[in-house]
């Protein structure tokens, strides 16, 4: 008898612990839901093309001290997924293109591959959807028919451990597979794939999961040849003359992302789908590119990404669907310089392999969102392609009636070269706007300048903005860019000791 009282008292025990176990693991995910659903989020692509990679401890170290919430990978790693337990941080597996052969032509295949890849750490590490492929219809159309299988036999396996409802699977697709996108009205998805494309989307609405979208403005830009304004693809303020208005509905669109978003939308009703959601699964802007790509500069993407995510968190959706504020992954967290050619390609990250910033984002007056600058400053410096003679007028004024002071480029002072009217102009019209503050057409002059977020500081030359900026920020800046934009040299490797001075680098507080 009191042998078997022990049994039974241990066995309280172990379903008591069990219990417990249980419920504290679905509390977890139960509180990360509720995080999720207060509102739009971005996150990041994590590439993998890397010559010097992190540890995924130190990865997943950096991602939580950068307040990183969101990542999307292109595998499913399982020392990061192990790394990621206990994190709260949410990730999307990817299913490469070369194992959609197994997955779609056997069941069991998928079955494996869930409980190898999910169900062995759910809800530790908190995976919330499953990317089957990138691009597959349209870069891969020999797989296409393999496609839908894979991601039938997938969310099967799901069903089948009772994780179908909050693991969504999806595939991404390239915005080539929308034609005639402008204006978003018209555009409709190409013909040729379109009754697979309709089964897809007819999967999407059944188990509630998003079209994922790779959407990049970038390209559009490149592509129209000067067509679509540089503004517009940047999410500048424009004035209401300079706004692309669609033609059939009347809708003004601010800038592309917006309308490639709509023109998604305006093709899935094409095809009769109203009610799934998009995903930007991937959208960005290269820093650095070659001859070819005069407009992949540091400061471009940094006003590309800026602005993106204060308009994921402001909240307004697009002018179709104002309701609904498309969560965005941006491309990508690190450069991969294992890319190949052209240049842009191993430079769409936002950190170099090392954890230093490639750029420092804006994005300090974006609600609960945490800067990576935290000054919020910008910079007054002289417009691209404005002639010499109208410089120079804007300059003489900015030093005399202006009062802007002046005295650091005149001869033998630190910033006289390079002794251009351009580079004095900068100095001086920067002078004025700080002086007065930044205030709302400060940095206007009769249309020769233009506001930036990039320090236009060089060498031992600093900018009257850049002495607003205390010295520990400064000097964390300079140690990552050189005047020039060029990788500045970096010790290898990487250590949390480096974290106090990515301090200002990029703390993305999502959701």
């Amino acid at each position: 008898m009191a042998v078997s009282n022990s049994v039974s008292f241990l066995l309280l025990i172990l379903l008591h612990v069990f219990t417990c176990s249980f419920s504290a693991e679905t509390q977890f995910a139960a509180d990360v839901k509720r995080e999720v659903d207060k509102g739009p989020y971005v996150g990041v692509n994590i590439g993998t093309d890397i010559s010097a990679t992190l540890s995924t401890a130190d990865l997943v170290a950096f991602l939580q001290f950068q307040k990183i919430t969101h990542v999307r990978i292109y595998d499913a790693d399982p020392d990061l997924l192990n790394s990621l337990k206990g994190t709260k941080i949410r990730v999307i597996l990817g299913v490469p293109n070369n194992q959609l052969l197994g997955i779609g032509s056997s069941s069991a295949t998928a079955a494996a591959w869930i409980a190898r890849n999910v169900v062995a750490h759910y809800p530790q590490t908190l995976i919330t959807a499953v990317a089957v492929g990138d691009e597959v219809l349209t870069t891969v159309p020999s797989s296409a028919p393999l496609l839908l299988p894979a991601i039938e036999s997938l969310y099967a396996a799901l069903a089948a451990a009772d994780l179908h409802e909050v693991i969504k699977v999806s595939t991404p697709c390239a915005a080539s597979l929308v034609l005639d996108p402008f204006p978003p009205s018209q555009a409709f998805f190409n013909q040729t794939l379109a009754p697979l494309i309709s089964q897809l989307l007819g999967f999407l609405s059944r188990t509630a999961a998003p079209l994922m979208m790779n959407l990049y403005p970038y390209y559009v830009f490149m592509q129209s040849k000067g067509v679509v304004p540089l503004d517009n693809a940047l999410f500048k303020p424009l004035p209401p003359s300079k706004e692309m208005v669609d033609p059939n509905t009347l809708l003004h669109y601010t800038n592309v992302l917006d309308a490639m978003i709509d023109s998604v939308y305006f093709s899935m009703k094409n095809l009769n789908f109203s009610d799934v959601v998009v995903l930007v699964t991937e959208t960005g802007w290269p820093s650095k590119g070659d001859a070819k790509e005069p407009h992949a500069t540091l400061d471009n993407a940094d006003t590309y990404n800026s602005n993106l995510i204060k308009h994921v968190f402001d909240r307004i959706g697009t002018p179709l669907h104002p309701e609904v504020t498309s969560n965005v992954y941006i491309y990508e967290l690190f450069n991969e310089d294992l890319r190949s050619p052209p240049v842009s390609e191993a430079n769409w990250g936002l950190f170099y392999a090392n954890a230093t910033p490639v750029y420092l984002l804006h994005v300090s007056d974006s609600g609960g969102f945490l800067a990576n600058d935290t000054t919020n400053q910008t910079y007054c410096v002289a417009a691209d392609g404005v002639d010499k003679k109208t410089l120079q007028a804007a300059l003489d004024w900015a030093c005399g009636p202006g009062r802007a002071n002046c005295s650091e480029i005149q001869p033998g002072e630190a910033c006289y070269q390079p002794n251009t009217v351009q580079s004095h102009a900068s100095y001086a019209f920067d002078s004025y706007y700080q002086k007065s503050k930044n205030a709302a057409g400060a940095c206007y002059f009769q249309g020769a300048a233009m506001i930036t977020t990039t320090d236009p500081s060089h060498g031992s030359c600093i900018f009257p903005g850049s002495k607003k900026v205390n010295n520990s920020t400064r000097e964390s800046r300079n140690t990552t860019v050189t005047s020039g934009g060029a990788r500045a040299t970096a010790s290898p490797g990487f250590s949390l000791s480096l974290f106090p001075a990515l301090a200002i680098a990029l703390p993305l507080l999502l959701g």
